[in-house]
């Protein structure tokens, strides 16, 4: 995998999203943030995390979507269960996936974050398939934009500890760090 000039991932599906805006100028991006997210809770292959972001989510198609009437957010990349790749926002956009947050004293993350959601629940593992193409998506956004590493990889629980607890307990970390 690599990033092109336009900011997109190479070898994924575009699937554009209309929830985010512009950078603030002079914003460079220096953090990478892992999400999951599954619809409904700890059910996954469903499509509705991809409605979520692209803003076609039916609310009535289950009763636990009645509090996502509204929202706005979208990652930058989508992994599925088999470690498939969707980008909704080119990464040098201001995608909405972290809201009030917070690393190394800085707010707003979203002015200088990718936000990277995986398919998953905070009370369950992941595939191997998904810890395979995160870290292929790694290595190339650190190749990209020289800011990023590997400390500058965090959960979302991370920046925003009161509201969020994903990617979860159950998200392996050494599994990003192994080579």
């Amino acid at each position: 995998m690599q990033v092109h000039k336009n900011h997109r991932l190479l070898g994924c599906q575009w699937t554009p999203s209309e929830h985010y805006d512009s950078r603030p100028k002079g914003s460079a991006i220096e953090l990478v943030v892992v999400h999951c997210i599954s619809l409904p809770e700890g059910q996954f292959g469903t499509g509705f995390p991809e409605q979520l972001f692209t803003g076609t989510l039916a609310i009535e198609a289950d009763d636990s979507f009645g509090d996502l009437e509204g929202i706005e957010v979208a990652p930058h990349l989508f992994i599925d269960r088999g470690g498939n790749v969707t980008q909704l926002v080119s990464f040098d956009k201001r995608a909405w996936h972290a809201g009030v947050s917070t690393w190394r004293k800085r707010d707003n993350c979203n002015d200088y974050s990718i936000g990277v959601e995986l398919e998953g629940s905070a009370t369950t593992g992941y595939e191997k398939e998904q810890y395979r193409c995160l870290k292929e998506v790694l290595s190339a956004l650190f190749l990209a934009y020289d800011r990023l590493s590997l400390d500058s990889v965090v959960g979302h629980n991370e920046i925003s500890p009161d509201r969020k607890t994903d990617p979860g307990r159950y998200f392996d970390w050494t599994k990003v760090y192994s080579r």
